[in-house]
């Protein structure tokens, strides 16, 4: 292919992808291309080092978990961009006012792509742990969202949105939370860690557990075992 061709091709291209009418249907592409793109940017490091640090096997199986897990978040986030922009673009078109975006049409959209995306189990009955690390960590975000707006002026529940004690309120709210968290994390994984995320479980096997044993400086300092 020639120098003059590929530059025409281009020129092609770039027309369609300029053009406003193509727009909106090409957001759900450009959409599932940045959720392809985030999930393995964002999984990558993550299952690299729990897994080459945490996990056992040998380094051809290491390797191949490190990529199942990063191609599963990256096609994930890249299904659930597809649904969630394209359901939100035929609401619009042709919902209770076509060519206006509905108040709920975004919760619809997320509703679908959440249950399409991550609410599924394998033919074995089983959650994937990479579906179910996403989930939590959106739970965590929206829960933390929720408590603000909960207390926000004008929008928030009656009484704790007043501006005095939603001040008070978000002033001491983090620290309670935060300790809270790990007075619960702590107890769950002294008393029933096998309900702990398989992950979560596993770095905390090697910060509390393992360093309760030694047998000289080697395993004291320079390894763990």
């Amino acid at each position: 292919m020639s120098a003059t061709t590929i530059q025409s091709l281009k020129v092609l291209v770039e027309s369609i992808i300029l053009d406003p009418k193509y727009h909106e249907i090409l957001t759900v592409v450009k959409g599932a291309r940045n959720g392809a793109v985030y999930g393995a940017k964002v999984r990558f490091p993550h299952a690299l080092v729990m897994i080459m640090l945490f996990r056992s096997g040998t380094f051809r199986e290491k390797v191949r978990l490190i990529f199942n897990a990063t191609k599963t978040h990256a096609l994930n986030l890249a299904k659930f961009a597809t649904i969630y922009k394209s359901t939100c673009l035929l609401l619009k078109l042709y919902g209770a006012t076509p060519g206006k975006e509905g108040p709920y049409d975004s919760f619809i959209a997320g509703l679908l792509g959440g249950y399409v995306v991550f609410g599924q189990r394998s033919k074995r009955g089983k959650i994937s742990s990479v579906s179910q690390q996403i989930v939590i960590y959106i739970f965590a975000r929206v829960a933390l969202a929720l408590a603000r707006l909960a207390v926000k002026p004008g929008y928030g529940l009656p009484g704790v949105s007043e501006p005095k004690q939603s001040a008070a309120i978000s002033h001491y709210a983090w620290p309670v939370f935060a300790s809270m968290s790990w007075a619960a994390v702590m107890h769950l994984f002294r008393w029933h860690a096998a309900e702990l995320q398989p992950s979560l479980r596993s770095s905390m096997v090697y910060i509390y557990q393992n360093s309760d044993d030694w047998d000289g400086l080697r395993n004291f300092i320079w390894h763990n075992k």
